[in-house]
């Protein structure tokens, strides 16, 4: 449908292959949340890793807030069809958090945990790698409730639907 889309159309000639095809470039961030956005209080936030790991995991939100950061730039391609260029995040990579636990060798996959019991699933090797963080900046500033403020994680390569709040 993109031959009949003259925006879309425009959009491929100038981005190419880094607009993948179906998507549309957009210069806001849509906001995509089930439910409620949940509350958030320091005091009662945790952050656990368990499973197949040497030593489980909990960090309060201070703890969690100590870790090593970085600063990682990526492109956002949703899988309702948006895309945004060059979004900067801050935060925790996620190689680094999983070092704490000291993961089982056998472990091949993650299970994410969020708020309201969502989840989602990831090969661990999608989660080890070098662009893949707990953010809790988004361009320059803190994350907002409806983008996963205080923290979220972001996998750019999987198009942003294994980036749980």
């Amino acid at each position: 449908m993109e031959f009949f889309n003259p925006k879309v159309r425009r959009q491929r000639e100038q981005f190419g292959d880094r607009l993948p095809p179906g998507q549309v470039l957009t210069e806001k961030w849509p906001v995509l949340h089930y439910g409620v956005v949940p509350r958030f209080d320091p005091e009662r936030w945790d952050f656990r890793i368990f499973g197949l790991v040497e030593e489980p995991v909990r960090l309060t939100y201070a703890e969690f807030m100590a870790l090593p950061r970085v600063s990682v730039t990526s492109d956002v391609h949703c899988v309702t069809r948006w895309s945004t260029f060059d979004n900067q995040w801050e935060g925790v990579p996620a190689r680094e958090v999983l070092k704490l636990a000291r993961i089982k060798p056998q472990a091949r996959y993650v299970m994410v945990h969020a708020e309201h019991g969502y989840t989602t699933n990831l090969a661990r090797e999608d989660l080890e790698r070098d662009d893949v963080l707990f953010a809790y900046r988004h361009n320059g500033k803190d994350l907002t409730p409806e983008h996963g403020w205080p923290l979220r994680l972001v996998v750019p390569h999987l198009y942003f639907w294994k980036s749980a709040k």
